[in-house]
């Protein structure tokens, strides 16, 4: 418990941080969130088991023809969770997340890939299974999501992270579409973080093993511990970063830090791993602004 609360307030304290680095610097906070889409969309993609690397969704993204063939529907997944990313920066501003909302966002997601499910919720006997979890009825899906954002709604005294980690394995449990539930789960995270005022997040594929056990978990024990501590990480880790741009800092890697101030790199990568320096992955490398 003290642990979660130690990150609560490291939060709270970022958080301040990143209002006051940010004032008229509206183009860098726009850049930095720009240069992310890429990042966001491989390492979502890449949880569900998309074979794309992070230098081919950006070839993607910027339609530079790839080496080798890419199915049309990995191209497809890359390019509308691109549009979806970037739509919802301005739009959780703007309207309250409901299902409606959610189903937009599906639609956007889903078409050209499967459009007979695009934008829609699971009906009738249309069941699916995740790992050995088979998801709830359609019917008692769509009730478990209205009881989320209720849910949701009603704990706005509670710590943003404890909420955020509730409602995104809620929404995985429920799994109400017959595909894209995990990338549109990972969205609805960073719409409400958005429209609370915070950062968005970027769950890591590097983190894949720890974000399943996290559901594990929350379907053994009723559990949300391990979901809080990757959503602290990854809310942690994305103001380390804008704080090292918007605070004017010489960024360097990692590797370059060691050696510059003659310390041990793998102790360094723990700590960042940890998040108890302000360290932050950009690109799949490990880099600290100093």
């Amino acid at each position: 418990m003290a642990k979660t609360l130690n990150v609560y307030s490291k939060i709270s304290s970022l958080r301040e941080r990143y209002y006051k680095a940010s004032i008229g610097k509206d183009a860098l906070i726009k850049l930095i969130s720009e240069a992310e889409v890429a990042e966001q969309v491989y390492n979502s993609n890449a949880i569900e088991n998309s074979t794309l690397t992070l230098e081919e969704t950006e070839k993607i993204l910027l339609q530079i023809d790839l080496d080798r063939y890419i199915s049309q529907r990995e191209i497809f997944e890359a390019k509308n969770l691109a549009r979806v990313v970037s739509y919802i920066d301005t739009r959780a501003k703007e309207q309250e997340l409901s299902l409606e909302v959610i189903l937009s966002l599906h639609k956007m997601l889903i078409s050209n890939i499967r459009d007979d499910i695009a934008g829609r919720f699971r009906m009738n006997d249309e069941y699916v299974r995740i790992g050995t979890h088979i998801s709830p009825s359609p019917q008692e899906s769509q009730d478990r999501l209205k009881k989320m954002l209720a849910e949701y709604h009603a704990t706005s005294h509670e710590n943003i992270i404890k909420r955020i980690a509730r409602l995104h394995l809620g929404f995985e449990y429920a799994h109400p579409f017959i595909d894209g539930n995990g990338r549109i789960g990972r969205v609805i995270n960073n719409y409400l973080l958005i429209r609370e005022g915070f950062v968005s997040i970027n769950i890591k594929f590097i983190d894949r093993k720890r974000y399943y056990e996290a559901f594990r978990e929350f379907d053994l024990k009723n559990k949300a511990d391990l979901m809080e501590e990757i959503v602290g990480k990854a809310l942690t880790n994305s103001y380390h970063k804008r704080l090292a741009y918007l605070e004017g800092k010489k960024i360097m890697t990692l590797a370059e830090y060691a050696k510059s101030k003659k310390l041990s790199h793998s102790n360094l990568i723990n700590k960042a791993n940890r998040q108890t320096i302000e360290a932050f992955l950009e690109k799949n490398v490990w880099k600290i602004g100093v």
